[in-house]
């Protein structure tokens, strides 16, 4: 039952209780974090790096205890039959087990908050005894006879909601409350679903650290909420260890990034890195771009091999011995003792860089192999110094020469004969004469790189020095990622997991995903689990069954997502024909109702549309960019749609949304992807025909 505030309302009702409660929750919540402040660290520094250390470490748990007026502290109650188990309520690695155990009645937040005595006031939903909170149900209660949900607004208790799970008699319903935290408007960036999270969703979350995830999930099934939750439940089960080896969220662009960033920071998470893939394979600055064609070839997981041939193309065979001289002594080594080192090390599975350094070692040892025949004492000392000897490096520099990562790359792109001796087998004559450029550079410097050169660049740079890997990586709206890519992002994780979030059928680039199998494999995570999501909690239905039209001409093996939304939603399609005017139109209407609105249109009808706006005195912002209560409306290239969401959206010329792509298979995937950014409701506007494939 959901149960309103009244102004009659007794001091000893439950929500009143409820409220109370709340209240001793936020003052705990502030004595802890002025217990904080009130640290003096003056006396338990040994040194200025120490405290350094120990300060930014207290400044972070500061801002991790921060009280955020209108995010609920608690948004869920658990009554169990009995006390949960230690087992049950023990906190995440290197934590001793919760207090939680020795109590019946918990309430479920977004973070932990004890009072003076250290007794919870509220446990962290991550914590193992908050699991029934979104699993248990009248067939499996998990030991938990009441789960009361709570509604808010604006910050206070507003409303309750309770389920029996162990009366036969209450029959199971859809939670109100949730279904209107699910709808609830939105305006500025995303906002964390804790409060919503289903049992499909919840068990991908809590997924262990050791294996990798794949999510397959259909707009509005909330795949891009669960990698986030996903990554606030890795770093309260395994702190330690991720605090030891790091955490990374890429995303498809900064605008998508913008729009996510403050989730993870609302559930107390303040050290995780976001960033794009352009972000990490940063090496050169990017000035240019290539054809459609040109990139899908560099973007190919062949030109991998490329780059290793190149690479190692460098390494030649010693044509005669080395004399090393130490006082009045003169080492030889042969020429067939030197080929064994050179061929030794290229047999080992090490990097180029690697192997170059190891290589006068090598031949340092066996000068020392000598010397002990000779009936001398060398010691390490002693092979460091052969190691440095002149002949030794001069034979290293012949041998095995330092290469410049940009520089081989800038090589087989302007080098014909280069690119077809490294090539040969590899790539076609059509396709290297594609991936050559029309005017070679000078330099690294004034090369125009593309966003796949830098990739490409990436990739030789690991060849030659490992990239460093982090403990968990999370990839969203991966469907768009070239094998070359894919690689680059696996490289950050190769002694790590991954969670891979996308959606085949919103694949936008020429070189978009085929099957989540190929994708996983050139990410080095074969053995990821796939999951799928196909019910949907943000998309009304009749937007999603509308939009689900073009699946069997985008993705025909994909299922339809299913929306759970009861409210089927606003939706509406109309001709226009004062064309810019009645765009604007729909928009002033929109802005009517509560909550952001999403202009969608072709990028290049972009311009004309921000013109109209302009004239009719409306408001708007550009994605990315933070909306106000004054300033609702967002105005967004098709192009960078994906992943932003808007409780009312219109949509304009779809046709010239497919039109825009360079091919009508990409165009209908980037028109899927408009279509269905919507949470309340979607005005689609046309003064041209429909895609036949809506009709």
């Amino acid at each position: 039952m959901s149960t309103p505030v009244h102004d009659d309302a007794l001091s000893d009702d439950p929500l009143s209780r409820e409220r109370a409660h709340l209240a001793a929750s936020r003052s705990a919540l502030r004595a802890m974090r002025e217990d904080v402040e009130s640290l003096d660290i003056t006396d338990v520094t040994a040194n200025w790096v120490n405290a350094a250390v120990l300060e930014a470490q207290i400044e972070q748990r500061i801002k991790a205890l921060a009280d955020l007026s209108e995010t609920p502290l608690f948004f869920g109650r658990l009554d169990y039959l009995h006390a949960p188990g230690a087992e049950q309520a023990e906190g995440g690695e290197g934590e001793r087990p919760r207090p939680e155990a020795a109590y019946q009645t918990l309430h479920v937040g977004r973070r932990h908050v004890h009072d003076t005595d250290g007794d919870p006031m509220v446990i962290d939903w991550r914590a193992p005894v908050s699991q029934p909170f979104y699993r248990a149900s009248k067939k499996d209660p998990q030991d938990v006879s009441l789960r009361r949900r709570f509604g808010y607004t604006a910050g206070d208790l507003t409303a309750y909601e309770d389920e029996h799970l162990l009366d036969p008699a209450e029959a199971a319903t859809t939670s109100k409350l949730l279904q209107q935290e699910i709808e609830r408007p939105r305006v500025g960036p995303m906002r964390d679903i804790v409060a919503t999270i289903q049992p499909e969703q919840d068990e991908i979350v809590r997924a262990g650290l050791a294996g990798s995830v794949c999510v397959q999930g259909g707009p509005g099934t909330g795949k891009t909420a669960v990698g986030l939750h996903r990554v606030a439940f890795l770093l309260y089960a395994h702190r330690e260890r991720l605090a030891r080896t790091g955490t990374l969220v890429i995303g498809p662009n900064r605008s998508f990034l913008h729009y996510i960033e403050q989730v993870l920071p609302a559930l107390g998470e303040l050290t995780v890195r976001q960033a794009t893939v352009d972000d990490l394979v940063a090496h050169v600055e990017v000035r240019g771009a290539d054809e459609a064609a040109t990139a899908v070839i560099k973007g190919d997981a062949r030109m991998a091999e490329v780059l290793r041939r190149a690479l190692y193309a460098h390494v030649t065979m010693p044509t005669e011995g080395i004399v090393v001289v130490r006082g009045s002594r003169r080492w030889r080594v042969p020429v067939y003792e030197l080929e064994e080192i050179v061929r030794e090390l290229l047999a080992r599975d090490i990097r180029y860089g690697a192997a170059r350094e190891a290589l006068p070692q090598r031949i340092a040892h066996a000068v020392l192999v000598q010397m002990e025949r000779a009936g001398e004492a060398p010691d390490d000392r002693v092979q460091n110094t052969v190691a440095r000897n002149a002949s030794v490096k001069a034979l290293v520099k012949t041998v095995w020469p330092q290469v410049d990562p940009a520089k081989l790359v800038l090589r087989l792109l302007t080098d014909a004969d280069f690119l077809a001796e490294h090539a040969e087998g590899v790539l076609t004559e059509d396709e290297r004469k594609a991936v050559l450029w029309v005017k070679p550079a000078r330099s690294v410097k004034s090369a125009r790189w593309s966003p796949a050169d830098a990739v490409l660049i990436d990739e030789a740079t690991d060849l030659v020095e490992r990239t460093h890997s982090l403990g968990h990586v999370v990839l969203d709206e991966a469907q768009d990622l070239s094998p070359m890519q894919y690689r680059a992002v696996g490289r950050r994780c190769t002694t790590g997991s991954a969670t891979v979030l996308g959606d085949l059928a919103q694949g936008t680039t020429p070189w978009a995903t085929r099957s989540w199998a190929e994708a996983l494999g050139h990410l080095g995570k074969g053995e990821a689990v796939v999951e799928e999501l196909t019910a949907g909690f943000r998309v009304p239905t009749d937007v999603i069954a509308y939009a689900s039209r073009l699946l069997p001409h985008i993705a025909p093996g994909l299922t339809p997502v299913a929306s759970i939304r009861e409210n089927p939603g606003f939706f509406d399609i109309r001709t226009a024909p004062e064309g810019t005017a009645d765009v604007v139109g729909a928009c002033r209407e929109l802005l009517e109702r509560e909550g952001s609105v999403g202009l969608i249109a072709a990028d290049a009808r972009v311009p004309e549309l921000a013109a109209a706006l302009a004239a009719a005195g409306i408001g708007y912002v550009g994605p990315g960019e933070e909306t106000t209560r004054a300033t609702r409306l967002t105005l967004v290239p098709a192009s960078l749609a994906k992943g932003l969401e808007y409780d009312y959206v219109v949509l304009d010329e779809p046709q010239a949304v497919v039109d825009g792509e360079p091919d009508e298979r990409t165009g209908l995937r980037r028109l899927y992807v408009a279509l269905t950014r919507a949470v309340s409701g979607l005005v689609v506007t046309h003064a041209t025909g429909l895609p036949p494939q809506l009709t």
